[in-house]
């Protein structure tokens, strides 16, 4: 069965590169965050996926980032309950 893209799982790495990418940029003090650019990282990340399932892929990003930070506070942060935790 010939795989699907480059490594089998594009998609999936993608989605995961962005969501990091994004919430690492929204660190920035406001005025070096480059908003366009932003906001072009948020529309590609949201392309053909539920509002859910991008918050929790920005959760787990801002979990993986800052690993001292408590991951029920960063999962209430995007507005996912406790079943995530």
């Amino acid at each position: 069965m010939p795989k699907k893209g480059i490594t089998g799982h594009d998609e999936w790495v993608l989605t995961e590169a962005l969501a990091t990418a994004l919430v690492a940029l929204e660190q920035l003090a406001p005025k070096h965050q480059p908003r366009a650019h932003m906001e072009d990282i948020r529309k590609m990340l949201s392309n053909g996926k539920e509002p859910a399932t991008v918050s929790l892929h920005l959760a787990q990003a801002k979990c993986r980032l800052f690993p001292d930070l408590d991951p029920l506070e960063i999962y209430r942060e995007y507005g996912i309950g406790e079943e995530y935790g």
